[in-house]
C-alpha cells in the first residue's frame, strides 16, 4: 500500500506541477529523498527516486477530465453531533485540533441534521489508525471513516 500511495502522490504531485504550480516535480522529488533520508534512513544513505514515464500523461488527462479522479480512502471523525449546540461543538472541536495539529487537513461538513469534523487524508486503514491514535490525546471519541478522497485532497 505504501507503493500504492507513492506512486499517487507522485502522480498528484506531478499534476499540480503541470498546472502552473510553483513546485516542480524534481524539486519535490529532492525534498521527498531529504524526508525518506532523515526519517528513515541512516546517514549516508543513497536514496533514488524515480518517476514512470508516463506518468505526466496520466495525471494531465485525469486533468482534463470533468470529474476529478476519486480514490477509496480514509479520514478520522473527530467530531459528530446532531444536538442542538453541534454547529459549537464541531467550532470547538475545528479550532483545538488546529491549534495541536497544524498542517494535518481538517473537514467540517453539515450534512442534514449532523455536523461533522474529519481530518487527514489516508490512503489504508493502518495510516487512519495512526492518525486517530495521535489525536486520541484530545478527541478520545474519534475513529476512522471511509471516504472517497481527490487527487487535490491528497496534496493538502
Amino acid at each position: 500500500m505504501k507503493l500504492f500511495r507513492f506512486f499517487v502522490v507522485i502522480l498528484a504531485v506531478a499534476g499540480s506541477a503541470l498546472a502552473a504550480s510553483a513546485q516542480t516535480v524534481s524539486s519535490y522529488k529532492e525534498q521527498l529523498k531529504q524526508q525518506i533520508v532523515s526519517e528513515n534512513a541512516p546517514q549516508g544513505a543513497n536514496v533514488i527516486v524515480t518517476e514512470r514515464d508516463d506518468a505526466a500523461d496520466v495525471v494531465r488527462a485525469a486533468d482534463a477530465e470533468k470529474h476529478p479522479v476519486r480514490l477509496n480512502g480514509y479520514r478520522v471523525c473527530i467530531f459528530f453531533d446532531n444536538s442542538q449546540n453541534a454547529r459549537a461543538g464541531a467550532m470547538e472541536a475545528r479550532q483545538i485540533f488546529e491549534e495541536h495539529y497544524p498542517g494535518v487537513p481538517l473537514y467540517m461538513e453539515y450534512e442534514n441534521p449532523y455536523f461533522r469534523v474529519t481530518v487527514g487524508n489516508c490512503l489504508s486503514i493502518e495510516e487512519t489508525i495512526i492518525l486517530k491514535g495521535q489525536v486520541a490525546e484530545f478527541f478520545p471519541k474519534a475513529f476512522p471513516k471511509s471516504q472517497e478522497l481527490t487527487l487535490e485532497e491528497l496534496l493538502k
